[in-house]
């Protein structure tokens, strides 16, 4: 994959429940495809660590955020976010612009 065709990808960022009640933030270019990794059904353990073992997982938020810089800038913000924050963001519209500006307010 040549850097234009990078650029031109859409990424996005995704929040994932674990079974005892934990929040994981991770961005991808493919929530689907990177949400059975995490789940392990490939049996690869191309899954992150962090939720090996902590099944069942429930996917409770995506948004398309652009770029990768975009989507690699907008999870650390999100990670740096009190659990309850996170749970509030749960709930917003996948709106990028409403998400955005939610943040500034954090």
């Amino acid at each position: 994959m040549n850097a234009e065709s990078e650029e031109a990808t859409l990424w996005l960022l995704y929040l994932v429940r674990t079974a005892e009640g934990s929040l994981y933030t991770g961005v991808t270019t493919d929530v689907q495809r990177r949400f059975a990794e995490h789940e392990n059904k490939d049996k690869k353990n191309k899954g992150a660590k962090a939720l090996r073992g902590k099944g069942p997982l429930q996917l409770v938020f995506k948004i398309v955020v652009g770029n990768r810089s975009a989507a690699l800038k907008l999870e650390y913000r999100v990670k740096q976010l009190s659990r309850a924050q996170k749970e509030q963001l749960i709930g917003l519209s996948t709106d990028l612009e409403e998400f955005e500006k939610w943040l500034q307010g954090k």
